[in-house]
């Protein structure tokens, strides 16, 4: 790694594991400085632990994303331990399947609460202290089917789109205080919760595999993929992007949605 966001101090959100975590941990070995939120307690301070003993600087945060006191206390220790904020990553997600007539209230509602209120909160309490430090980077984790959702993705489809709105908006009315505000779409991520999922729908990892094979560039995505544009996006190397929709999906996006394999 080559000290690209030396100084620099970031928070990520759903940072216990998965792509959140490797986001964080890249992050830190890229020299920043960096806070992991996550609803995850124990698996949380153990990734932040991990990423002290490979020589990076993290602390973990608890925070219930559905919970505007936690939200605001994520940031808080940001400044508390780091003195100042540079980027923030709302990477924090639920996905459940389920069709239109099959989205319960409850459903819908937790959805979008994690998947878009919860940046919604984070963002409005990071916003102040990056225009305190004369700019920074936002980056919002979204999906292809922010664009084009499937049928068994009803509520996570509308959280997505409704994230790709406020970064498109958010991108114009930051962009005076030099934050930048972008969308990246990490396209089929063979994450523990998408691996749990379609084991629970009967699909094997040798299924998702050959699965990804029928993508353009011949394979699903890793979390390192994501993590690697992630750090670019949070870097100054992409000083004049804002208002992006960056696809690390292999080609995903110019696909036809055609079933329920494929889930964006």
């Amino acid at each position: 790694m080559s000290g690209r966001l030396s100084g620099k101090v970031v928070v990520v959100t759903g940072a216990a594991q998965g792509l959140g975590f490797e986001c964080a941990r890249m992050a830190a070995d890229e020299g920043a400085s960096v806070v992991l939120g996550d609803i995850q307690k124990e698996r949380g301070e153990e990734s932040a632990a991990k990423i002290r003993a490979q020589g990076g600087n993290a602390l973990f945060q608890h925070v219930d994303l559905t919970r505007e006191d936690d939200c605001a206390a994520l940031v808080d220790a940001a400044i508390k331990k780091f003195g100042k904020l540079n980027g923030l990553v709302n990477n924090a997600g639920w996905f459940p399947r389920a069709r239109l007539e099959e989205t319960t209230t409850e459903v819908w509602e937790k959805v979008l609460n994690v998947n878009l209120r919860g940046a919604f909160y984070v963002t409005k309490f990071a916003v102040p202290r990056l225009r305190e430090a004369k700019g920074g980077s936002i980056v919002n984790m979204g999906s292809i089917c922010g664009i084009q959702g499937l049928p068994n993705l009803v509520a996570y489809a509308t959280a997505k789109g409704g994230l790709l709105s406020m970064t498109r908006t958010l991108a114009g009315a930051l962009a005076p205080d030099r934050i930048r505000v972008n969308y990246l779409i990490p396209g089929w991520v063979a994450t523990e919760g998408e691996l749990a999922i379609q084991k629970g729908e009967g699909r094997t990892a040798a299924d998702l595999e050959k699965a990804g094979a029928r993508l353009p560039l011949g394979r699903m995505q890793t979390t390192e993929d994501a993590a690697y544009a992630t750090i670019y996006l949070l870097s100054d190397e992409s000083a004049q992007v804002t208002a992006a929709i960056l696809n690390v999906d292999a080609g995903g996006s110019m696909l036809p949605i055609q079933n329920d394999l494929y889930p964006g």
